[in-house]
């Protein structure tokens, strides 16, 4: 299969900006509060394992080994500079453990977690229904999950501004709204609930937004993207088109599209949906076996 992102350069790009990465992220952090508000809809039950996938420099960790400080909390992350971020979060009083992992093949055991939290950080694969598989492999039955995401409106000046002056792509596709429902549902969770938002805060100019975005690590991970610095000549035509978005109180705007989704891992067996069919998966220890 030709992946659309390339995890190196992900990598790449969030363990260079591990450092600076607090000092531009109120966005992220702003989500994450309103993803961490579903955790208040939750049952009293106390979980025993709880995942912040995509835990960045540990926020979200810290704040569920607060809330839950019986349970082993686990910070996973693709980049190793964010771990060693996170580790500031931890503290010697409530720590929690940092794994380097992908999420897309995660190294947990089969229906081990109660609780997997993750934010922002499923914008950078592209096979959904094999993520969400992975997922519910780890969940165990009944177990809850809460994302975000990106959707497809974000930084849609951007890509049209720089669509206008290059050929080669520069932001990143995302799933919409309903292609993300959709893979939850093929992967057989249960009573998905989702929501969205719209933030569009304004810059100066697209130079600091270029800025702000290589600060995050948000920067063009595509295979297909030009692999030499974009030249001055396009960037100055993308940064033109863009000022025919300026608003009336002088800023640029640039629309970031969140998608939040809530839901229930299944029970064993339970139907996967391939091509419209159900497709059951029974533990092999299930299978009753007519010995002669």
């Amino acid at each position: 299969m030709n992946e659309v992102f390339d995890t190196r350069q992900v990598r790449r790009a969030f363990s260079r900006s591990a450092g600076r990465y607090e000092a531009a992220a109120a966005l992220q952090r702003e989500v994450e509060s309103r993803l961490l508000e579903s955790l208040d809809y939750l049952e009293d039950n106390q979980p025993q394992v709880v995942v912040d996938l995509g835990s960045g420099p540990g926020h979200a960790a810290a704040t569920m080994r607060k809330r839950w400080p019986r349970a082993r909390t686990l910070a996973l992350d693709i980049a190793l500079p964010m771990l060693r971020q996170a580790r500031k979060q931890a503290g010697w009083w409530r720590p929690f453990d940092r794994i380097c992992a992908d999420a897309r093949a995660l190294p947990l055991a089969d229906a081990s977690v109660d609780v997997l939290f993750s934010n922002l950080c499923v914008q950078w694969i592209e096979d959904l229904p094999a993520l969400f598989a992975e997922w519910r492999r780890v969940l165990k039955p009944g177990a809850r999950l809460l994302v975000s995401t990106f959707g497809p409106e974000t930084l849609i000046e951007l890509r049209d501004a720089f669509a206008r002056a290059d050929a080669v792509p520069h932001v990143s596709p995302f799933a919409s709204i309903g292609q993300f429902g959709d893979a939850m549902v093929r992967a057989g969770f249960k009573d998905p609930v989702l929501d969205r938002d719209l933030f569009v805060p304004g810059y100066p100019d697209l130079a600091a937004l270029m800025r702000e975005l290589r600060t995050l690590g948000a920067t063009n991970a595509l295979r297909t993207r030009r692999h030499t610095l974009t030249g001055r000549a396009r960037f100055a035509a993308a940064a033109g088109a863009y000022e025919a978005e300026r608003r009336a109180d002088g800023l640029l705007p640039a629309t970031w599209e969140v998608i939040y989704a809530q839901a229930w891992a299944p029970p064993p067996g339970a139907p996967i949906r391939e091509a419209g069919y159900d497709v059951a998966a029974v533990p092999v220890d299930r299978i009753p076996i007519r010995r002669r």
